[in-house]
């Protein structure tokens, strides 16, 4: 069998640097393209501890990039009205409401995402983050936008900066630093009064808090945000309902710190995937 080579030229350097230049330029305007409104969250082990077992966790995180702010009442209506999509809250006809006066959680008729809090209570603020959207109307948004959930682990990794800091919140060690309130939290004594010195009874414009050192808003209280994590149920919730649940992560305008402290960046709950409550919105990742 007769083998044959043929003979290659040398590349053009000149000409190769220039597609290598270009080639840079343009990943370069794509990556400020992608991250205009998401955060570059830098790889790295999330040391952490297990929710069901309670034993020290390690979890490799690869980088990621994830929503600087969480989604708001506009933002889910652009999905919306794009896609005609019907949200479970709407579908069922009704939503989770806490409420105050019987200081408890019930189901509202007519609770929405346009409409949290019922339909004889005020409309939704559009800066607001959108909330009566359950796991399922979450991940919906998100396939639409090309992006996806995050895990919990990347949702902690990120709360602590994408550093193995040890800070109890994710801007620091303190819930109030120089007579200001750092994020959207229940202050008085959970459920009977509250005394609403942060400025807000129920939930606040996104971003009103300020950011974390690396650009992200909201990622303590305001509202929890759903994860793609499945959670079994674990003792008197198990027995109340033993249905899946997801993961949720960041507190809300709910937590009392003597009751649910669930705005440190290890706070976290659940629910299940069909639920629509008032005090759960969501904010979605990206894979590099």
């Amino acid at each position: 069998m007769n083998l044959s080579f043929k003979k290659h030229k040398q590349p053009n350097v000149a000409l190769l640097s220039v597609a290598i230049l270009a080639g840079s330029v343009l990943f370069f305007a794509f990556t400020r393209l992608e991250t205009k409104d998401m955060a570059l969250v830098k790889g790295g082990t999330l040391y952490t501890t297990d929710p069901v077992t309670k034993a020290n966790k390690e979890v490799k995180i690869k980088s990621f990039l994830l929503d600087k702010n969480l989604v708001t009442v506009a933002q889910f209506d652009e999905f919306v009205k794009a896609t005609h999509y019907v949200t479970e809250a709407q579908r069922f006809g009704n939503g989770g409401v806490f409420d105050a006066a019987a200081h408890g959680w019930t189901l509202i008729d007519g609770a929405d995402y346009h409409y949290p809090f019922g339909r004889d209570k005020s409309k939704a603020q559009p800066n607001h983050p959108v909330t009566q959207v359950s796991w399922n109307d979450a991940v919906a948004y998100a396939r639409w936008k090309g992006k996806r959930l995050p895990t919990q682990w990347e949702w902690e990794h990120a709360a602590k900066n994408g550093e193995n800091s040890r800070q109890q919140y994710t801007w620091g060690q303190d819930l109030v630093v120089a007579g200001k309130y750092k994020a959207n939290t229940w202050q008085g004594s959970f459920p009977a009064y509250n005394t609403v010195e942060d400025g807000y009874a129920t939930t606040s414009p996104v971003g009103a808090f300020g950011a974390n050192k690396i650009g992200l808003t909201d990622m303590g209280g305001n509202v929890w945000q759903w994860c793609s994590d499945d959670i079994q149920p674990q003792g008197r919730d198990a027995e109340m309902d033993p249905a899946l649940r997801k993961v949720t992560r960041g507190g809300s305008f709910l937590c009392d710190p003597m009751v649910c402290h669930g705005f440190q960046v290890t706070g976290r709950s659940s629910s299940t995937p069909e639920s629509s409550m008032v005090h759960i919105g969501f904010r979605c990742a990206k894979d590099i």
